[in-house]
């Protein structure tokens, strides 16, 4: 299927690796123009150099820290006018209730939350006055079904799917579509950073800790970077205009729940 996305521009950020590089894979293979942004540069050039040789697209690489306000505004400048938005930030760390302070709330949200609606804000207004225009949103399936360590990540990401299922009818009459990924547990340096934990609480192997999480997954094995990618591009697509304000989960069927 032809995505018609040849010759589009996407801004794809944490994108050195993970979900974000899945994401920023599958936009190149479909013949979009990429910037990419992630903190680390050694790793975000590697990645652009791969893709551009891969794809044969125009990559921009952008390291910098798109959560702080600085960062974003160099990331913003560089990308210029662009058709597809894709937000990603890391989660914040697992814990318990009684662990987090406002701190941690504020950080946690201005990663999760605040971040993605600056760049919205900022990019938009020129997807609408050239009438298309596509973001995707990476939160987590905890929106749909909180997950009771990643009690900061709930609190963020639930403000995100909040603000995005309002603008997103705002924004549509204009050829602009706003949708939200929803990760279960992908084979991601974040899952390797959950199963470890697990794996030191409970005094087992990180292989042991694997295996009992995959178990608990209907699909009994881990997402990949890959197969998140390719939903992210159609979302993305000329085909998924009439896909709006949605949350669409990618779990492997891991919440048990009716929508």
């Amino acid at each position: 299927m032809d995505l018609g996305l040849k010759g589009k521009r996407a801004l794809v950020c944490a994108a050195s690796k993970g979900l974000g590089r899945g994401c920023a894979e599958a936009l190149a293979a479909a013949g979009a123009d990429l910037v990419i942004n992630a903190r680390g540069a050694e790793a975000l050039l590697a990645a652009a150099e791969d893709i551009r040789q891969r794809y044969g697209v125009t990559v921009t690489p952008v390291a910098a820290d798109i959560v702080s306000e600085d960062g974003r505004a160099t990331v913003l400048e560089a990308a210029g006018p662009v058709d597809i938005l894709v937000t990603n930030a890391g989660g914040p760390p697992p814990g318990l209730w009684s662990d987090w302070e406002r701190a941690d709330f504020i950080a946690a949200l201005d990663a999760n939350m605040l971040t993605p609606i600056a760049l919205m804000k900022a990019l938009l207004p020129g997807m609408i006055d050239r009438g298309w225009g596509r973001v995707v949103n990476i939160t987590s399936q905890s929106v749909k079904a909180p997950i009771p360590v990643l009690g900061l990540s709930n609190s963020a990401r639930a403000g995100l799917t909040g603000y995005v299922a309002g603008t997103a009818r705002q924004v549509a009459p204009f050829g602009v579509t706003i949708n939200n990924l929803l990760p279960g547990i992908h084979a991601t340096d974040r899952a390797d950073a959950l199963d470890r934990g697990v794996a030191e609480a409970d005094g087992i192997s990180l292989e042991e800790a694997r295996a009992r999480r995959a178990a608990t997954i209907p699909a009994r094995r881990y997402g990949t970077p890959a197969e998140f990618g390719a939903a992210c591009a159609f979302l993305c697509s000329t085909q998924a205009g009439f896909i709006v304000g949605q949350n669409i989960l990618l779990d492997g069927g891991a919440t048990n729940s009716v929508l």
